[in-house]
C-alpha cells in the first residue's frame, strides 16, 4: 500500500465538454514531469461501460465470477461484475498502485478539487451547483465575459495550453 497519500484532483463538465481530451493532455504532461497518474472515470452516459467480447475474462463474468483478473506482460486488467463501491473506495483500490495524483473525470458533487469546463452558455449553472473549483476551461468568448468579475479563480479558453501546465504546476506543489 502506498506510504504517500496521492493527490486527489477532478476534471468535470456536461458530457461532450472535453473533459477526456483535457485528461489525456494533462496526463501526458504529468508523465513527462516525472508523475504517476491513476484514473477514475464515472461512465455517465447510463448502462455498463463497453467491455471486450470473447475474451476469457469477459467468459468468466458470464459464468459467474465476481471478479477476474488478467495478466500479461507487465500489463494487469481487472474486471469486475455488479460493484457498487464509492467514488472512496475506487480511490482507495488505485491506491494501491502507488501513483502521485488521481484524477477522476466527472462525479460532480464530490468534495474534490476540481477543474470545470464550460462548453456553452447553458453549462454556467455548474458554477453555483458545483463546488471545489479552483479553475475553469471555457469554450467560448461569451462564457468568458460572464466569468468576469463573477469568480476568482483561474479561467482558460479551451485551446490555451497554459491551462495544462498551470494545472501540472498545482498538481506538482501539491505532492508531498
Amino acid at each position: 500500500m502506498a506510504l504517500v497519500k496521492p493527490v486527489i484532483f477532478q476534471i468535470v463538465g456536461y458530457q461532450n465538454s472535453g473533459k477526456t481530451t483535457f485528461m489525456e493532455r494533462l496526463i501526458e504532461s504529468l508523465k513527462g514531469q516525472g508523475m504517476i497518474s491513476a484514473v477514475i472515470k464515472h461512465h455517465g452516459h447510463g448502462g455498463k461501460p463497453d467491455i471486450v467480447d470473447n475474451k476469457d475474462s469477459t467468459k468468466y463474468l458470464a459464468a459467474g465470477a465476481a471478479a477476474s483478473i488478467i495478466e500479461g506482460d507487465g500489463r494487469l486488467l481487472l474486471q469486475v461484475e455488479k460493484w457498487v463501491n464509492s467514488l472512496e473506495h475506487q480511490i482507495e483500490l488505485m491506491s494501491f498502485f502507488d501513483p502521485d495524483v488521481i484524477l477522476i473525470e466527472g462525479y460532480k458533487q464530490k468534495k474534490y478539487p476540481k477543474l470545470l469546463i464550460l462548453r456553452d452558455l447553458e453549462d454556467l449553472p455548474l458554477l453555483k451547483s458545483v463546488t471545489n473549483i479552483v479553475a475553469v476551461v471555457y469554450w467560448k468568448e461569451c462564457i468568458r465575459d460572464h466569468l468576469k468579475g463573477h469568480i476568482n479563480i483561474p479561467c482558460f479558453f479551451i485551446k490555451d495550453e497554459v491551462s495544462i501546465s498551470w494545472t501540472v504546476n498545482l498538481l506538482k506543489k501539491s505532492v508531498k
